[in-house]
This record gives structure tokens, sequence and C-alpha cells, in this order.
């Protein structure tokens, strides 16, 4: 686990300021909110009236995971190369959880199928 000196910025950063970043990223490829919202309560457990409390709180994105209600169990499915680094090696749990969520909204934002993005079984 990272100690205080160690951690990565991005831990103290506020969800709320990068949420509206993925909310453009998705809509300027032809995605909506509602699928960015849908996404991240796939991952997280959160409810919209929860995921949306987050945004306006400004929960750093370390509270953000700590706090979630339940991570989906199929994020671990989710692999590929985000940031430079392949997603499904990162070790530190904090950044792997930040990492899935960033490749999510990466595959939406390329036009990827909600149903593959969301790992569901029929996919």
């Amino acid at each position: 686990m990272a100690t205080t000196e160690t951690k990565h910025p991005i831990y103290a950063m506020a969800f709320g300021a990068v949420y509206p970043h993925y909310v453009a990223k998705a809509e300027k490829k032809g995605r909506t909110k509602r699928e960015i919202d849908k996404t991240i309560r796939w991952l997280t457990g959160y409810s919209q009236r929860q995921l949306m409390a987050h945004v306006r709180k400004e929960t750093s994105f370390e509270d953000f995971f700590e706090q979630a209600p339940e991570m989906n169990p199929n994020r671990s499915l989710i692999t590929g190369v985000i940031c430079g680094v392949r997603v499904e090696n990162i070790e530190e749990p904090t950044m792997r959880e930040i990492r899935y969520m960033d490749k999510l909204i990466d595959e939406l934002a390329k036009g990827k199928a909600m149903d593959k993005i969301l790992r569901s079984a029929e996919a």
C-alpha cells in the first residue's frame, strides 16, 4: 500500500473536477453523459444519486473508490493499456481502480458497444 509520502497526486484530486472531462471526452465522440454515468455506476456500485453527490462534494479519487458500495467483480476482465501501462499489471489497488475507470471511459469514447464495455455475460 502506498504511504502518504509516495501517493500519486491523482489520489487527492477531486473526482468532481475530472468528471466533466470524462463527459466531454465521451460527448466529443458521440457518446452521452448517461453512458458515462452507467459505466461508472457499473464499476463502483454507486447509485446515480450517490454518484452525483460525490461529483458535487468533490470527493477525492481515493475516497471515491474507498467509499464505493460494491466494486464490480467483473472489473478484473478489464485489460489493456492506459497511460502506457497494462491495467491488469497495476499492483496498487487504488491506482488499478482509477485506471480501470480510465480504460472504460476510453473504450466508450472509442465507440465500443456498452455490453462489451460492461463485460456483460452475453458479450
